[in-house]
């Protein structure tokens, strides 16, 4: 069996191998090549973890939702030699109910969710997301949205732009950085990210810098989340994901942050507590958990794996199978025996 051609396209998926195994066994639950199984990516990005799974699952199919045209269309040729194994769906991840149907389909085997900002978006300074190098201020993840990080910046006023720094980028010095803001966007309008850097290097303390990490990095954090409304769309997509799974399917999260890590680690506390009151013998109808969680807390990459892929170090992974169907009261949702839609 041929490996990943990662390096023809600039792109290594993180702890591929970590996902696929975690995702495997409801991909395989009818077939040990994946026959009749269907694996949403709802994070396509330059599509290296769906190339990683249709490389080892024959019989697998992929639905790649990205919000971003341009990756839609680097995933579409790197992935061309699968055919029709996979298709891609120009939409937010927190649409995957309306894509799932759209394909015709009531549920699917499992889900794939590589939150934040992708390599590719990284790679590309003229995106505007990497504060390593001077672009134009964008930050946007689907280049037909409207607001861009050079807006947010331009256009707050300072309790709004104080509120997201310290909300989305967890900065201690929010309410500071954007009474800079403000001072300077009067002289003239941000425009570019190497400005940006030169004041943030300027406003926060030489001490934090010294021990804090790049100075931008929470800062350009918080644009990108709000840009893109990112928090929004996480709060969205876990429930959504859940009600598309088959039984017996999985859902499997990579985080980068504190802030997804949260939500994603809520939403699954919520779907798997058994509701019925405490001191009863037995669940009552509708109350006992329909989810099981696969991981026990967040995973994260080892040692070798940050060592072979730096950006790995971050990331947090969670994983949840639905074990029940939909309670009645409920929306559709898996079949009783497990099988899920071919």
């Amino acid at each position: 069996m041929n490996g990943p051609r990662q390096g023809e396209h600039g792109h290594v998926p993180v702890m591929a191998d970590r996902m696929f195994a975690l995702l495997e066994p409801a991909l395989t639950r009818r077939s040990p090549d994946g026959g009749g199984a269907v694996l949403v990516d709802g994070t396509l990005g330059a599509g290296g973890h769906t190339e990683y799974f249709l490389e080892r699952l024959a019989g697998l199919h992929v639905v790649g939702i990205d919000r971003d045209t341009s990756a839609i269309g680097i995933a579409s040729e790197r992935l061309q030699r699968f055919g029709d194994r996979v298709e891609f769906h120009h939409n937010r991840y927190d649409e995957i109910e309306s894509v799932v149907a759209a394909t015709g389909r009531d549920e699917v085997d499992g889900v794939l969710l590589d939150l934040g900002v992708s390599s590719m978006q990284l790679d590309r300074a003229e995106r505007g997301f990497a504060y390593a190098v001077d672009a134009p201020l964008d930050m946007r993840m689907n280049p037909d949205d409207e607001l861009t990080a050079a807006d947010v910046l331009n256009t707050y006023d300072h309790g709004s732009l104080a509120r997201v720094l310290s909300e989305y980028g967890e900065e201690r010095f929010a309410g500071k950085i954007a009474s800079a803001v403000i001072r300077e966007r009067a002289k003239e309008p941000f425009t570019t990210s190497g400005r940006l850097v030169e004041l943030l290097y300027a406003t926060i303390p030489a001490a934090t810098r010294r021990t804090g990490g790049h100075p931008a990095k929470r800062t350009f954090q918080a644009l990108r989340i709000e840009v893109n409304h990112e928090l929004d769309s996480l709060r969205g997509v876990i429930p959504a994901a859940l009600e598309v799974l088959a039984v017996g399917g999985r859902l499997a999260v990579m985080s980068y942050q504190s802030l997804e890590d949260r939500i994603v680690k809520r939403d699954f506390a919520r779907a798997v507590e058994n509701t019925t009151p405490a001191g009863l013998p037995v669940d009552l109808p509708g109350t006992a958990p329909r989810f099981s969680l696969v991981t026990r807390g967040a995973e994260q990459a080892d040692a070798a794996e940050r060592a072979a892929n730096p950006r790995s170090a971050p990331v947090r992974i969670r994983a949840i199978e639905r074990i029940a169907p939909n309670h009645p009261a409920g929306r559709g949702g898996g079949t009783a025996d497990g099988r899920g839609a071919q």
